[in-house]
């Protein structure tokens, strides 16, 4: 097997995601597994960073590990501390080293970003957003990240100048399969008109909201509301709120959407339904493409 010349690492929640990268930047092998930050104890970490990469490794130098994601949290193998907007998504000399036993490996961990007032934080995205400008570096504009806490990005001249995250998707989680409405909501399927209904009627009247929601489940008893339709209504209300608060980043801006290819056409067909005109951005390689970027820039440093 080809050995790496170092490592890129994408470390979320709930999955580990490794590239044996040459030395120009090009995968020589891809390795994955659900050892994720949320199910690992901190000296838990290196041997599952070994056992998908353990292989890959040189008997004779030292490979360096470039990660990113949940990681560097507070509850992962090592703090990295927030970068504090505004600033470029990532830049060499600020990552921080794990601790690690075995020789053969030095673990680099890219830290986050985070915005003072109003108060928030990112962690992942930021590389996701790096790789997105390695490919347009001329991009102003913002970046839609939509997922379990959807994030709004306002990038300008290489930076990242503020943002704004939203819940949405684990509100969306808690209530289709934790509240009342898990009766009605079905785990699947889609109605489009449905969706742009409830996003309207939530843009327009977002007080009604909460009452909006309840109405999922009594037109399930009453009228036989189908679960289908019912979990577009949901993500509908749910998005509307949003696109409402997050009107002051996305009115008037180009907008990029990098996301999983379900969420973000949900989120595009409601960005172009109040007339904006967003893109949407294979996430694919992206965070690979940033971390690719940030061992650049820090092998140009030393």
């Amino acid at each position: 097997m080809t050995r790496a010349d170092w490592i890129a690492a994408d470390w979320g929640t709930t999955n580990l995601r490794l590239w044996a990268m040459s030395a120009e930047g090009r995968v020589l092998h891809e390795a994955q597994s659900d050892d994720g930050m949320g199910r690992l104890k901190r000296e838990e970490f290196e041997p599952a960073l070994l056992r998908l990469a353990g292989d890959w490794l040189a008997p004779d130098r030292v490979t360096q590990v470039f990660a990113c994601g949940m990681v560097g949290a507070r509850q992962g193998w090592v703090e990295a501390p927030y970068r504090s907007v505004p600033c470029a998504p990532t830049t060499p000399g600020g990552f921080v080293e794990a601790p690690t036993h075995d020789p053969r490996v030095r673990v680099h961990i890219l830290p986050g970003l985070s915005q003072s007032s109003p108060a928030d934080v990112m962690r992942g995205e930021e590389t996701q957003i790096a790789g997105l400008l390695a490919n347009e570096p001329g991009f102003d504009g913002v970046i839609c990240l939509p997922g379990t806490h959807s994030k709004w990005v306002r990038v300008s001249a290489g930076e990242v100048v503020s943002f704004q995250t939203f819940m949405t998707g684990e509100l969306f989680a808690l209530l289709s399969t934790q509240s009342v409405l898990r009766h009605g909501i079905a785990g699947d399927g889609w109605d489009e008109g449905a969706f742009l209904d409830a996003l309207s009627d939530t843009i327009s009247r977002p007080e009604r909201m909460a009452a909006k929601l309840f109405s999922l489940r009594a037109e399930g008893l009453l009228h036989g509301l189908s679960p289908e339709t019912a979990r577009a209504r949901l993500s509908g209300l749910l998005i509307g709120a949003e696109l409402s608060g997050a009107k002051p980043y996305w009115l008037g801006q180009e907008i990029a959407i990098i996301g999983a290819e379900a969420v973000s056409a949900a989120y595009g067909a409601a960005l172009r339904a109040q007339g904006a005109a967003p893109r949407l951005v294979p996430a694919g390689r992206l965070t690979l493409t940033g971390l690719v970027t940030a061992h650049a820039a820090q092998r140009s440093q030393t």
